[in-house]
C-alpha cells in the first residue's frame, strides 16, 4: 500500500505540474471578472473574517489565485504547493502585482511547518485529491493556532446527479457539432491521467461534504459548518461557459466547510 500511495503522490504531482501551463485559462481556476473576485472575497470574509495581518496558509496554492484573494482582504499569506511549475506562475503574479506573498514547494499532507503557527488555513479543490485525508487533517490541526480556522472549498465531481449527466452529455454533443462554443479543456491524454488519479485517491467515489466534515471532526476540529450557498460565485463563472456547461456546474455538489481548532488541544507542537 505504501508503494502504491508513493506512486500515486508522484502521479498527482506530475499531473498538476503539466497542467500548470494552461491552468489559468480555465474558468473556475483563474478569476475572469471583478464580480467573481468580489464573490470569492465575500465567501472568505464570511467564514474567516477580514485579514488584519493575520497569518494564512494556502494549501495546494497552485498559480496563487486564492493566495491573492487572501492577500487582497488583508491576510499575511504563505502559499504551499508541490509543483514548482505552478509556483513559478504564482510568484510571477505576485511580482506583477507588487505583493509580498511567500510561495514555497511543499506537501499539503505534510507541511513541515511549526505547530500552532497559522491563524487560518484555506484550500480550494484539494481535498478530493488527498491520499490519506484523516492523517492530513490531523496535520492541518497541528499547524493551526488554537482557535484558528480552516476553510475547505471543494466538491463532489464523481457522484453526479441525472440532471448534471444530461447537461454534460448535451454540451459535449453540441460542442462536437459546432453548435455551441467549446470551453477550454485538457488534452485527451491528460483527461485519462485525471481519471487514473481519481480512481486511486481516498475520495474516489466522490468527496461529499458530510464525509469530509466527519473526518475533520474525527481529526479534532470543532464548530464545523457546511456552506453550500456558492451561487454568487457560480453565477459569475457561468458567463465564461456555454449554457449547458454552466447548468452542469450549477448542479454539482460544491461547498465550503469551515472548522476551528479547539482553544486547548494538548497536542505537542512539531518544531
Amino acid at each position: 500500500m505504501h508503494g502504491h500511495n508513493h506512486g500515486l503522490r508522484e502521479d498527482i504531482k506530475a499531473y498538476w505540474s503539466e497542467r500548470a501551463a494552461t491552468f489559468d485559462l480555465s474558468p473556475g481556476h483563474e478569476i475572469f471578472s471583478e464580480t467573481e473576485r468580489q464573490a470569492w472575497q465575500q465567501l472568505i470574509c464570511k467564514h474567516l473574517g477580514p485579514g488584519h495581518g493575520r497569518k494564512a496558509l494556502d494549501l495546494a496554492s497552485g498559480t496563487g489565485v486564492i493566495s491573492h484573494l487572501m492577500d487582497d482582504v488583508g491576510f499575511e499569506v504563505t502559499g504551499l504547493d508541490w509543483s514548482e511549475a505552478m509556483l513559478e506562475r504564482a510568484r510571477a503574479k505576485a511580482k506583477q502585482r507588487n505583493r509580498s506573498i511567500r510561495f514555497y514547494v511543499g506537501d499539503a499532507e505534510n507541511t513541515m511547518e511549526a505547530g500552532d503557527s497559522f491563524d487560518v488555513m484555506i484550500n480550494r479543490h484539494l481535498v478530493w485529491t488527498l491520499v490519506d485525508p484523516e492523517a492530513c487533517f490531523r496535520e492541518w490541526l497541528r499547524v493551526l493556532k488554537p482557535g484558528g480556522r480552516l476553510l475547505v472549498i471543494d466538491g463532489d465531481f464523481v457522484d453526479v446527479g441525472r440532471g448534471e449527466r444530461i447537461a454534460r452529455h448535451l454540451a459535449a454533443m453540441l460542442e462536437k457539432a459546432g453548435l455551441v462554443r467549446p470551453d477550454p479543456v485538457q488534452a485527451p491524454h491528460m483527461a485519462e491521467r485525471h481519471k487514473s488519479i481519481l480512481a486511486r485517491v481516498h475520495f474516489s467515489e466522490g468527496a461529499r461534504a458530510d464525509a469530509v466534515a466527519n473526518l475533520l471532526e474525527k481529526a479534532g476540529f470543532e464548530a464545523i459548518t457546511v456552506d453550500t450557498n456558492l451561487r454568487a460565485i457560480h453565477r459569475a463563472q457561468a458567463k465564461n461557459w456555454n449554457f449547458l456547461k454552466a447548468m452542469a456546474r450549477g448542479l454539482q455538489h460544491r461547498y465550503a466547510i469551515v472548522a476551528s481548532k479547539p482553544m486547548a488541544t494538548g497536542m505537542p507542537s512539531k518544531q
